[in-house]
C-alpha cells in the first residue's frame, strides 16, 4: 500500500531582525579582506561561478588595502571619492530636512550606500550611460557638471525644474551627464539598458551601459530577460544588484537573499558575477573598473551584488523603526563607508581629523547654499507655488498641432 504523502506547506520568508531584535547577518557569510582571487578581465563567466559565493574586499580592519582587488594607490583620487561620499550624505540630510519643513514632498536618501554610486561614477568614462534608480544620486553629486541647485529644483517642481514638474520629486534626468530617466517601476531599467549597450555595440561605438535594481527587483520578470538578452548577446553593460538588505519594509530574503546569493543568478544566466562588499569604496573601485573593462573590450557583460545596508528610510514617507530595530544598522557587520576610507587615507597621510571636519562644514554650506538659490527660482512646495499654465503645452509635441493652439487661445494664453 502506498504512503499518504505528508500535506504540502507553503514557505513564506520572514525578517531575520524585527523592532526590539537586531538582524541576525549570519547568513552573509563574509569573507576576509583581500582573500578573494581577481580572476583576469577576459575570464570565462563560468570560471567567476565561485565568486558569486564569496565577498570581494580590500580594506582590512585597520584601514589597509589588501589582496589581489587592492587599486594602485592614488591618493588624489580617493580624496575626491571621499569628498563625493560627504557632499552626497551632506545633500541627503539638507533635502531629509526639507522635506520634513514641507520644502519638498518626497525624498529619498542613500545612507550608508554612498560608495557604491560613487566609486562607479569615477570608474566609468565621459558618453557612458546610467540606468540607476532612485538611489543612485552619487552617481550625479560625484560630478563637477551637475549642479545641486538643479537637483533641488527638481525636488521642488519649479520653474529651474528642468523636467518642468513632470518627473516625481528624486527621478532625476540629464542626457549630458549619462543618467537616463529614473523609473518608479521595478526593474525596467535592467532591461532598458541592455537594449541601450545592444545598440552602442550594433553601432560599433566604444561606450557602455550600467544599470541599477535593488535586491527586491530581482524578483521581476524584467531582471530575467535583462539576463538573458545580454548573455545571449554579450551586451556590455554592468548589471549592478544593491543589496541593501530592505525593500521598503520587505527584508531581502523574500526575494531569495537568504537561499543563495543575487550573484548567483548572473552565473546561471551565463554571465560574469562578483559579490562585493558595497561598503569598501576601494573594493566598489576595482570591481567597477574590472566589469568595465570587460565590457568595453567586448568581452560581455558582468553582474555584480553590491552588499550593503540600507541605514535610513525607504523614503520619507517611511517609518523603519516600524520593521526593524532603530540601531540595526550598527550591526551591519561591513561598517560605514565613509568612515572606512576616511581611516584609510588617514593611514595614508593622505587626509586628517582636521580636514575631514573642515570640508564637512564646507559641504554643508555649499548644500545649505544651494537650497537658498533654488528656492528664489518659483518658491518651495510650502509657498503654493503653482507652475504657469502654458507650461502644460510645452515640450510634449515639436509643432504644437491646432488642437493646442485653440486651447491656448481659449485659456488667454495664444493669439
Amino acid at each position: 500500500m502506498q504512503a499518504t504523502p505528508p500535506p504540502l506547506h507553503l514557505h513564506v520568508p520572514e525578517p531575520t531582525g524585527r523592532p526590539g531584535h537586531a538582524t541576525d547577518f549570519s547568513y552573509l557569510h563574509l569573507s576576509p579582506a583581500g582573500a578573494v582571487r581577481r580572476p583576469d578581465v577576459d575570464a570565462s563567466p563560468a570560471s567567476t561561478a565561485d565568486l558569486a559565493f564569496t565577498l570581494v574586499r580590500v580594506l582590512d580592519d585597520e584601514g589597509q588595502a589588501v589582496g589581489p582587488w587592492a587599486p594602485p594607490a592614488d591618493a588624489a583620487l580617493l580624496r575626491r571619492g571621499l569628498r563625493a561620499m560627504m557632499k552626497t550624505r551632506a545633500f541627503d540630510a539638507k533635502m531629509f530636512i526639507a522635506q520634513r519643513q514641507k520644502k519638498i514632498s518626497f525624498y529619498m536618501q542613500c545612507l550608508g550606500e554612498e560608495a557604491i554610486a560613487t566609486a562607479q561614477a569615477l570608474a566609468l568614462q565621459p558618453g557612458d550611460m546610467c540606468f540607476p534608480t532612485y538611489r543612485q544620486q552619487g552617481l550625479l553629486l560625484a560630478r563637477d557638471d551637475v549642479a545641486m541647485t538643479e537637483l533641488i529644483c527638481q525636488l521642488m517642481s519649479n520653474t529651474r525644474d528642468p523636467l518642468k514638474g513632470r518627473q516625481l520629486p528624486v527621478m532625476y534626468s540629464y542626457k549630458r551627464a549619462g543618467f537616463f530617466s529614473i523609473s518608479g517601476n521595478l526593474a525596467t531599467q535592467f532591461i532598458q539598458a541592455v537594449g541601450w549597450a545592444m545598440a552602442s555595440a550594433i553601432k560599433g561605438d566604444t561606450r557602455i551601459a550600467s544599470a541599477w535594481i535593488g535586491d527586491g527587483a530581482t524578483a521581476e520578470s524584467d531582471f530575467h530577460t535583462a539576463l538573458t538578452f545580454a548573455h545571449v548577446y554579450r551586451a556590455p553593460v554592468i548589471l549592478n544588484v544593491v543589496n541593501n538588505q530592505w525593500a521598503i519594509s520587505t527584508f531581502q530574503a523574500i526575494a531569495g537573499g537568504e537561499s543563495t546569493t543575487f550573484a548567483a543568478r548572473g552565473v546561471g544566466s551565463g554571465i560574469a558575477s562578483l559579490r562585493v562588499d558595497g561598503n569598501d569604496f576601494l573594493a566598489v573601485l576595482a570591481a567597477s573598473r574590472w566589469a568595465a573593462e570587460r565590457a568595453r573590450s567586448n568581452l560581455g557583460p558582468t553582474l555584480i551584488e553590491w552588499l550593503t545596508y540600507r541605514a535610513g528610510a525607504h523614503s520619507t514617507s517611511d517609518d523603519p523603526t516600524r520593521y526593524r530595530p532603530a540601531d540595526d544598522a550598527r550591526h551591519f557587520p561591513l561598517g560605514d563607508p565613509i568612515a572606512r576610507l576616511k581611516q584609510h587615507l588617514v593611514r595614508l597621510g593622505a587626509w586628517s581629523d582636521e580636514e575631514h571636519e573642515r570640508v564637512q562644514k564646507e559641504l554643508e554650506a555649499e548644500v545649505a547654499a544651494a537650497l537658498r538659490e533654488a528656492e528664489q527660482h518659483g518658491g518651495t512646495l510650502i509657498d503654493g507655488h503653482v507652475p504657469p499654465l502654458e507650461t502644460m503645452f510645452e515640450g510634449v509635441y515639436k509643432d504644437m498641432p491646432a488642437h493646442l493652439l485653440d486651447q491656448l487661445r481659449q485659456a488667454g494664453l495664444g493669439t
